[in-house]
């Protein structure tokens, strides 16, 4: 089949789930309100909660949430063939992602802008709380410490990449001072940025920058991971409008500059699908399409992360109640846009179905590296752009969102250390800076005390990420459910997306449970029951939360 079908078929369905279904969520079911008071008002303290023009909201968020994983997932799951991607990322984005998102950012502005974490223990209990910030924890941990790994492996592959990445710090740096302290116009402020942002991705191939392969008995892949994490700290500390607000809003443009370059390239260049729709000859260990598809694409149809960072950084910069619709659904919208992007990169990037076949020789290849060779493939055949360039602007997309999926990361990690802190009245760990070292510690720890010198130990729980993101994802929409329930509204749009999640989830926890135990893998194994373990506890509370408020309701109902 042509890539250009492929293409407009999936983003006018989610072109329509945005313009129909989210307003049918926002106004039916959310009831967003534009004249309720938003933390970000209330508690204004010009570091974290800071009202934000919606479009810089949602270019914070969009690049908070997108990271490398709706690459990564797409680019692997095709493996099973591009028809059920393209199915669970298209129906995934618009009836699952964006009701997740905007439902976060509603339940978290409704409540102080509090975490999900911290509200779950208001709407459900204690108990569920405290399992719930386990789970919140090892994503966060898993997000930080991978993503670090990723961006390090292409600032080592890629050296062209060097320039523009590190670049794009001090251009967003300049945009936050122009936007708030010099007060230029948006319009202005974008051109300016998107300008000096391509023009570093231009100097790229030309002044490539790479590591001595060993410095002190140190890799070049360690070194960056290193300092990835230092600049991650400093970056977490920073108010948000200074950095990460601009940095983010940058990236979301230059991300749809990107794709618009990509989805032009696939129109004139006409690109065939080599991979097969349904793949039925999959590599010797391949696991079952059913359910390890929609846990190995996440982000990108539906990403328990995404509900941290609303209820972590977003709600507490949202201008008006209303802005949740644009800021989380179309959010959604772009990452799905994104995954698109990646599908059809990993199938329709390459020449002949052998050259494809080629790379896709075990489940678990593909990825980053597949979209980036895919996608400047067909952008060089497409609009003629030097397949160095492509590469290399293609690279810096996907490290400019795991960087900035980092910068929020290690900050939402920080939150979680300081909400332990005030749950179990440990003063110290209330403050930011032994909260942001503690955060920045675990990463490290995994990185290299499991990993070894390469600093790789985020890779080893890596295979447990897309069940327990999604899993989080679950949890998220029935505190969502709950909220709803308890204000009278329809409950129905979330309960059917947590329950299918919740099954699939649970189903993929135990598959891989047989996985690691005879690989004997005994680590992943213990890691995965403890999640399991967590999850049940946590539905378990919840649906007795839950039958309680129904008893409630009928109750009033029968005594009026």
């Amino acid at each position: 089949m042509n890539a250009i079908f492929v293409l407009l078929l999936g983003l006018g369905a989610m072109a329509l789930g945005y313009l129909v279904y989210s307003k049918f969520i926002a106004e039916r079911i959310f009831r967003l309100d534009p004249n309720f008071r938003t933390p970000a008002h209330e508690f204004e303290d010009g570091v974290d909660f800071v009202p934000t023009n919606k479009y810089v909201l949602w270019g914070h968020h969009f690049t908070s949430v997108a990271g490398a994983a709706p690459i990564i997932g797409p680019a692997i799951a095709v493996i099973w063939g591009w028809v059920p991607a393209f199915i669970w990322v298209v129906l995934g984005t618009i009836f699952f992602a964006g009701v997740h998102d905007a439902g976060a950012i509603w339940a978290s502005n409704r409540n102080k802008a509090k975490s999900i974490g911290a509200l779950t223990g208001d709407v459900v209990g204690k108990r569920a709380r405290s399992l719930f910030m386990i789970v919140i924890f090892l994503v966060l941990l898993m997000v930080n410490a991978v993503f670090a790994t990723v961006i390090a492996g292409l600032l080592v592959d890629f050296p062209s990449s060097v320039i523009p990445v590190w670049g794009a710090i001090f251009v967003a740096l300049i945009i936050g001072q122009l936007i708030y302290r010099k007060y230029i116009g948006l319009i202005t402020v974008s051109i300016v940025g998107v300008i000096a942002l391509y023009a570093l991705i231009g100097l790229g191939p030309v002044m490539p920058i790479s590591l001595p392969e060993s410095i002190g008995g140190v890799s070049d892949r360690a070194t960056w991971i290193m300092i990835l994490f230092g600049y991650a700290a400093i970056a977490s500390l920073l108010p948000v409008w200074m950095l990460l607000q601009p940095r983010d809003y940058i990236n979301g443009l230059q991300l749809f500059i990107g794709l618009i370059l990509l989805y032009a390239a696939v129109i004139l260049m006409g690109p065939e699908m080599v991979a097969p729709a349904f793949n039925t000859d999959v590599p010797e260990g391949t696991p079952s399409l059913i359910p390890l598809l929609f846990v190995t694409i996440a982000c990108g149809a539906i990403s328990g992360f995404h509900g941290l960072v609303a209820g972590g950084t977003t709600s507490k910069q949202l201008e008006k109640e209303t802005d949740a619709r644009f800021v989380g659904y179309f959010g959604a919208v772009g990452e799905g846009s994104l995954a698109l992007a990646a599908i059809i990169a990993a199938t329709a990037g390459f020449a002949t179905f052998a050259d494809w076949n080629a790379v896709y020789s075990a489940f678990g290849q593909g990825g980053v590296n597949a979209f980036v060779q895919g996608g400047a493939y067909i952008i060089n055949n497409g609009i003629g752009l030097e397949i160095g360039l492509a590469e290399t602007l293609l690279t810096v997309m996907a490290v400019l969102f795991a960087g900035t999926t980092m910068d929020t990361g290690l900050r939402l990690q920080r939150y979680i250390f300081q909400e332990w802190g005030s749950i179990y009245d440990i003063k110290w760990m209330q403050k930011v800076i032994p909260a942001t070292l503690l955060a920045v510690g675990t990463c490290l720890l995994l990185a290299f005390g499991a990993g070894g010198a390469d600093g790789s130990g985020g890779l080893l729980i890596w295979p447990l990420f897309g069940t327990t993101n999604q899993l989080l994802a679950g949890l998220t929409l029935m505190v969502i459910t709950v909220l709803l329930v308890r204000m009278g509204r329809p409950m129905y749009y979330t309960l059917i997306p947590l329950l299918f999640l919740l099954v699939m989830t649970v189903a993929a926890l135990l598959l891989q449970l047989k996985t690691f135990y005879v690989a004997g893998d005994w680590f992943l194994f213990t890691l995965d029951i403890v999640v399991l373990v967590a999850a049940i506890f946590i539905a378990f509370e919840c649906a007795s939360t839950l039958s309680k408020l129904r008893k409630e309701t009928a109750n009033k109902h029968e005594d009026s």
